[in-house]
């Protein structure tokens, strides 16, 4: 018998079928199959020599195959292997626990694996990467009929990841998908995105994650955003290379109507939607409503808000470390001198701040002796 149908028959065929939500280990593992050998892109660090590494695959019947390999000399050989019938998907969002478009997505993941549905209690849309450390995290079970569906968390989509895998899951999650948002994040909106957050904070843990998004409408049809969007996550996880990706997928309404394609486009960092309208409320005070405007202006290369103008699927991948590297080179040799800056402050401090309301006060009614003011 070959090594491919050795690796088959041993990965799908004995443990397959059994024990659901369960890894089994073997050792000494069979030989990998072409698909699975980790290719140009896979090299070792010589200074972790003999430290057993982590390669992660879907084999074609949907096992997952998790492969330690050891480095010895100039080989990288594996060690053992542990084959997972079930795919442990954590799924979350910004929209919160009763948002049609998780609820989508949730039931077109059920074919890639086991769903684990952690996601905030209310909607917290644009908080970013904001994390609850001041207050607990209240969470609560939610059901469907009697079926439980998920933990409503009070907090942020980035703690709900951090409690999805530290508190809910049965074992480390395989791969985050974090939506469907309703309501693109593309060009800057992806640094005030929760959406987004919630998968950048799955890379945190160097698990592979996802953003979805979709184009916001009256009628979203949300199943069939959810039917494109597994399908594309499930296509990235064949295609992507060994080790942890982040991804941001916006869908525009366009795709959903007529034959949807796909662009690889980088994110657009253009400016806009800086406006706001002053208002005041019956008391007096003053408050602003952010209104979108200006739109972004229409950048000469393609990006992800040009592509996505087009009708495109756009699929971007991310990065959370913002180091600009050429001027961290350049920046290296400055010398910084604070050696006249005075040590404390002598005098009076300084005033605190106050707010000073330019709120109504109400008029005071006589009163005509009754007790009741007229």
């Amino acid at each position: 018998m070959n090594g491919e149908n050795e690796w088959e028959r041993k990965g799908v065929g004995e443990w397959g079928r059994r024990a659901k939500r369960r890894c089994r280990r073997v050792s000494p593992t069979p030989p990998l199959p072409s698909s699975l050998v980790p290719g140009p892109h896979f090299r070792p660090p010589s200074h972790d020599f003999g430290l057993p590494k982590r390669f992660t695959r879907l084999n074609p019947a949907g096992a997952l195959i998790i492969v330690k390999l050891g480095d010895y000399g100039e080989k990288t050989v594996p060690l053992f292997t542990e084959f997972c019938d079930t795919v442990l998907i954590l799924l979350t969002n910004d929209d919160g626990i009763y948002a049609p478009g998780l609820a989508a997505l949730g039931r077109q993941l059920q074919r890639l694996g086991e769903v684990r549905v952690v996601a905030p209690a209310s909607e917290q849309s644009g908080v970013g990467h904001s994390i609850t450390y001041l207050t607990p995290l209240i969470v609560k079970e939610v059901f469907v009929a009697d079926r439980p569906w998920g933990w409503a968390v009070e907090g942020s989509p980035a703690d709900c990841v951090k409690l999805g895998i530290s508190q809910f899951c049965p074992r480390r999650p395989d791969l985050i998908v974090s939506g469907i948002n309703y309501g693109l994040n593309a060009g800057i909106n992806v640094l005030y995105s929760g959406t987004v957050a919630a998968a950048i904070e799955g890379a945190f843990f160097e698990i592979t994650s996802v953003a979805v998004s979709m184009e916001f409408s009256e009628a979203a049809p949300f199943e069939k955003a959810a039917r494109l969007a597994c399908t594309l996550i499930e296509q990235i996880l064949e295609k992507k290379g060994a080790g942890p990706q982040l991804y941001n997928m916006n869908i525009p309404s366009a795709a959903l109507e007529g034959r949807p394609e796909v662009r690889v486009v980088p994110m657009d960092v253009a400016q806009y939607g800086e406006r706001f309208e002053k208002r005041m409320d019956p008391w007096g005070r003053d408050y602003y409503w952010a209104t979108g405007l200006p739109p972004p202006p229409t950048s000469q290369r393609e990006t992800d808000l040009t592509a996505l103008a087009k009708g495109y699927i756009t699929l971007t991948p991310l990065d959370y470390d913002l180091t600009r590297r050429e001027l961290l080179a350049q920046m290296t040799p400055w010398q910084f001198r604070l050696a006249s800056v005075a040590a404390e402050v002598d005098g009076e401090p300084p005033q605190r701040p106050v707010v000073r309301n330019k709120r109504r006060s109400l008029p005071i009614l006589p009163d005509d002796g009754s007790g009741v003011k007229s």
